[in-house]
């Protein structure tokens, strides 16, 4: 009593194995990069292609260049900036001190008229 199953020993959608198959790949030249943690990275290109200058460092994230000796520096990162740094980029003191002088005589007058009207 088999189970009659005609491609035994083979998984459902397995394709082609080996080179042989698939036809040969294309020529290839490996490049080495390096950060600025020293981390060595091998990139492979096609032969026919134009290799880049700097390559991502994929231990550390840094960028890495073809020289060992003075790898590209690192990216400055800005320290976290809150919502009142980036409004005072943006405005000077008295700009701030009219804003603010303007928003309290709304919220006087709107009290006002709000106890003005619970008198009635």
């Amino acid at each position: 009593m088999g189970g009659g199953s005609a491609i035994r020993g083979s998984r459902v959608g397995a394709g082609p194995m080996g080179e042989a198959e698939r036809g040969e790949s294309a020529p290839r030249v490996r490049v080495p990069f390096y950060c600025a943690n020293r981390h060595e990275v091998f990139a492979s290109f096609a032969s026919e292609a134009q290799v880049p200058e700097e390559w991502d460092c994929p231990r550390c994230g840094f960028p890495a260049g073809k020289d060992p000796d003075n790898p590209p520096a690192p990216p400055r990162t800005e320290p976290y900036k809150t919502h009142l740094a980036y409004v005072k980029e943006r405005r000077s003191d008295a700009d701030g001190q009219a804003i603010l002088d303007e928003a309290l005589a709304k919220l006087r007058a709107d009290r006002a008229a709000i106890e003005a009207a619970m008198d009635n």
